[in-house]
């Protein structure tokens, strides 16, 4: 009897493991009268508040590859938000309608901080998000979103940028930024040249910013998407993905977040 107890004991916490995962939802919200599409993810077998990151999407839209990055980041204990930046949850399947969307949103800084800030705000409102705990990352476009995020005094935390655009009409003034600040780019990306990583640095150390950049040598753009050397050929773009480096920019962001936020 005391072994068919156990059993069952057993079965029941094995049951109760198996439940807690990552869960993830879509989400409208509202930014000057434009509805977002997002998405949040978080692990419920995490209790309580906790940081929250948001994720800022590729020039493609808030498409599959950023709620699974969102994902990635709830299984590691954060309540995760992949926003919609092009609003009604668009996305692209072309270069030329990627590139008008990104455009619309780039030339309009104060559309694109009022939709950034409109996700910063769904974030807050939720049960497991410590509100002051916030982070931002973005890959290519959303790099280039989050940089100027931060640029703009954003209060958040931290921001990583994945082969993100690091140029700007409107750098950043000393002791603007708040946030902690990580850049990953491919040296063999002609997006990015060297001479805007190079930018980029004096920029953030006139700026007074608490930064690094990271360069891969012989890494081109998109690095950190599998589906990057499939649309490259589609499309003849210089996209390739980099198993070694998405692995290891994945891993010191995530390192870095978790020095951030003091996370054990």
């Amino acid at each position: 009897m005391k072994k068919f107890l156990l059993m069952m004991s057993l079965c029941c916490w094995a049951g109760a493991v198996a439940q807690a995962a990552v869960i993830g939802k879509d989400v409208s919200y509202v930014a000057d009268g434009a509805t977002l599409k997002g998405y949040i993810a978080y692990d419920d077998a995490f209790k309580g508040k906790r940081p929250a990151v948001l994720v800022v999407h590729e020039w493609w839209g808030n498409n599959a590859y950023a709620r699974h990055r969102a994902d990635m980041l709830a299984a590691l204990g954060y309540t995760a938000l992949a926003v919609d930046m092009y609003g009604d949850g668009k996305v692209a399947n072309h270069p030329d309608d990627a590139g008008k969307f990104a455009a619309a949103v780039s030339k309009n800084m104060p559309m694109a901080k009022a939709r950034f800030e409109a996700g910063m705000r769904l974030l807050r409102e939720q049960p497991t998000v410590d509100a002051g705990e916030m982070a931002a990352i973005g890959y290519c476009f959303g790099g280039g979103v989050v940089l100027n995020m931060a640029r703009m005094g954003e209060p958040l935390k931290a921001v990583v940028s994945f082969h993100g655009s690091l140029s700007t009409d409107t750098p950043a003034q000393a002791g603007q930024i708040k946030a902690r600040i990580e850049s990953f780019t491919g040296e063999a990306d002609p997006m990015i040249g060297a001479d805007k990583v190079a930018a980029f640095k004096q920029e953030m150390t006139d700026a007074k910013a608490d930064f690094r950049v990271v360069t891969y040598p012989g890494v081109k753009h998109g690095f950190t998407n599998p589906e990057a050397d499939e649309l490259g050929k589609r499309f003849n773009l210089p996209l390739a993905y980099n198993a070694d480096a998405d692995k290891d920019s994945w891993q010191q962001a995530t390192a870095f977040l978790k020095a951030v936020f003091g996370k054990d």
